[in-house]
């Protein structure tokens, strides 16, 4: 979707964010942030949220789970607000879905930083830190979630610049106008590589978010596996594969996620 057609029919073109924006995006220059910038945007981190422990029943027994619950682990207050007004811009309520806060978007990119994929528990953090090819991913000393959380920062600033209103405060309109200037490299800051920090993170995890299992806080009541036919785990008997190869799967239609089976 290209901004001249954010018209009339604002809310279906939004939803093509699920399919079109990153082949589209252009690359921003990729800068190494300062220090003293990346101490900023880290401060204030909304505290723990607990954990829900919920019954399943599986054969004959009995087994918990642990399922996510509202509140963020890595969010604060002000990430919160961009975050959740950006999934729901990305993905509209309309028939098909809830928005994207009510789907668990957030949810899911949060608990993604504050885990051992935002912390970087397997990228080498040890420099040195050089221009990359584009499918080596971003090149910065930063985790996940710092370049997530420094993104953030950098884009609710240039949104102040230029509209001179916070991201969360932008009407549906402006802030889906927003969004892809981002990702087509026409917001830039000195520091954050904005397009690299949308294409490469921001929006793979907001298509992760849609269609992960429901245990890990989006997709919430498989929405989206509902959506496109998918019928969750039992998508992986070899059997069925080839039974159904060609063919609706009636499994479809009451899809199955780990908390089923736990």
């Amino acid at each position: 979707m290209t901004n001249d057609r954010i018209d009339k029919t604002l809310r279906a073109n939004r939803r093509d964010f699920l399919v079109g924006v990153v082949g589209a995006a252009s690359m921003a220059p990729r800068a190494v942030l300062a220090t003293a910038a990346t101490t900023t945007v880290l401060a204030g981190v909304a505290q723990p949220a607990s954990a829900l422990t919920a019954s399943a029943a599986a054969g004959s027994g009995e087994s918990t789970l642990l399922l996510p619950v509202p509140g963020y682990l890595s969010f604060g207050p002000d990430e919160a607000d961009f975050v959740e007004a950006m999934v729901n811009v990305m993905c509209p309520a309309d028939t098909l879905t809830p928005g994207g806060v009510d789907c668990g978007l957030g949810v899911f990119i949060d608990r993604q930083l504050a885990g051992g994929f935002g912390k970087g528990a397997r990228l080498y953090m040890r420099g040195p830190w050089r221009e990359g090819k584009p499918e080596l991913g971003y090149q910065l000393p930063l985790t996940p979630e710092q370049f997530f959380k420094a993104g953030l920062a950098a884009a609710d600033t240039a949104c102040q610049k230029q509209y001179g209103k916070r991201f969360s405060e932008l009407d549906e309109s402006g802030a889906d106008k927003f969004l892809h200037e981002v990702a087509d490299g026409k917001v830039t800051d000195q520091r954050v590589p904005l397009a690299s920090w949308f294409n490469e993170l921001v929006y793979p995890l907001f298509e992760q978010a849609c269609f992960a299992d429901p245990v890990y806080g989006g997709n919430v009541g498989k929405v989206f596996w509902r959506a496109i036919g998918y019928p969750g785990l039992p998508a992986v008997y070899s059997q069925d594969m080839i039974d159904f190869r060609g063919k609706p799967f009636p499994g479809a239609a009451d899809p199955k996620s780990i908390a089923d089976f736990a």
